[in-house]
């Protein structure tokens, strides 16, 4: 069976809330936000008006096993920053979620994670702006690399694991651990073994993300935040500007202080031959609203090809065992068992 490829987009959390933690190296985190792939111009407002902005952060499954095409957001986790609140509320999104590609030549749906992959970031923006009624404002896309540098930058991280974990070669044990980078790799991106599936590996995630964040805090680490930013040049794009990143250093520093993380799970259908997430709308209307609260924005009604379908299938969602969910046509795509 084909590798999993997959990877935490941990890293681009850490890119966004450490450097506002690290304000007073702004001099020092400009001459090194010129080795990222950034945005030239500004696409909004929010960021040098001191207001709330989301993030969506994609991790494509490339930078690693050879592999160096495009490749699929296999993790992805958007976030709302306030900075009046000093809050940050974080939903990773399962990557086997049905949704509607949106922007595509034709309506239809597929696993969230083939956005990125159909249409780039700007696909993956409105398709997940649309799943959860969010506006979303920015990306950051990085590849599998840049986790394994992180961590071997800040001397490894410690985690504990409630389960075997065995990946690519490499096994960590039951109980806790001091990881290096590679290791670290391999926790984030075992998902077959683990009997919660993708929101097992989605927990995992987030311990890393917490373990490495915590690293960075400390002095010996922060001051060589723009090291790492160098380090990471190749692994990172986003549609932030240097200038904006120069206002989440000066106005966002309070937002990694609480951190507020969530998982937006569904049930499983079989669609068109392979395995599926259908994320109830009451789930995703709970993650929404949390979401624009953050954002200081008003309750939203979702109403969006997801909700629409949703509202046909009625009865998946009374039997827990019921795996037929009907698309009504909208499946356009078969995946093959490599892709389960």
């Amino acid at each position: 069976m084909k590798k999993l490829k997959v990877f935490s987009i941990i890293i681009g959390l850490v890119l966004v809330l450490v450097l506002g933690i690290g304000g007073f190296f702004i001099y020092r985190t400009q001459q090194s936000l010129n080795s990222l792939d950034t945005n030239k111009t500004s696409v909004s407002k929010n960021i040098d008006q001191s207001k709330p902005f989301s993030i969506l952060l994609l991790g494509a499954d490339t930078g690693t096993d050879g592999r160096v095409d495009r490749g699929n957001s296999d993790t992805m986790m958007l976030l709302a920053l306030n900075p009046q609140k000093k809050t940050t509320v974080a939903y990773s999104i399962p990557r086997d979620a049905m949704a509607e590609m949106v922007g595509d030549k034709e309506k239809n749906v597929q696993k969230i994670n083939a956005a990125y992959n159909i249409g780039l970031s700007k696909m993956a923006k409105s398709t997940v702006g649309s799943l959860l009624g969010v506006p979303v404002d920015y990306h950051v896309a990085i590849n599998m690399d840049a986790l394994e540098k992180t961590v071997d930058f800040v001397g490894g991280v410690t985690v504990t694991s409630d389960l075997n974990v065995s990946f690519d070669g490499i096994t960590i044990p039951k109980g806790t651990h001091h990881l290096n980078g590679k290791e670290a790799l391999t926790y984030a991106r075992m998902r077959y073994q683990d009997p919660r599936g993708d929101y097992g590996r989605q927990i995992r995630q987030q311990q890393i993300l917490k373990a490495v964040v915590r690293k960075l805090e400390q002095p010996k680490y922060l001051v060589k935040i723009p090291d790492l930013i160098k380090k990471l040049g190749n692994d990172i794009s986003t549609d932030l500007t240097t200038s904006q990143i120069d206002q989440i250093v000066l106005k966002y520093n309070g937002s990694s202080k609480n951190m507020d993380f969530n998982q937006i799970q569904g049930q499983t259908a079989w669609i068109n031959g392979s395995s599926y997430q259908i994320l109830p709308t009451e789930t995703m209307q709970q993650a929404s609203n949390k979401l624009r609260a953050n954002l200081g924005l008003s309750q939203k009604t979702l109403d969006n090809t997801e909700t629409q379908l949703n509202a046909k299938n009625k009865a998946f969602f009374e039997n827990e065992d019921d795996t037929d969910y009907n698309t009504y046509g909208l499946d356009k795509m078969f995946y093959t068992n490599n892709t389960y």
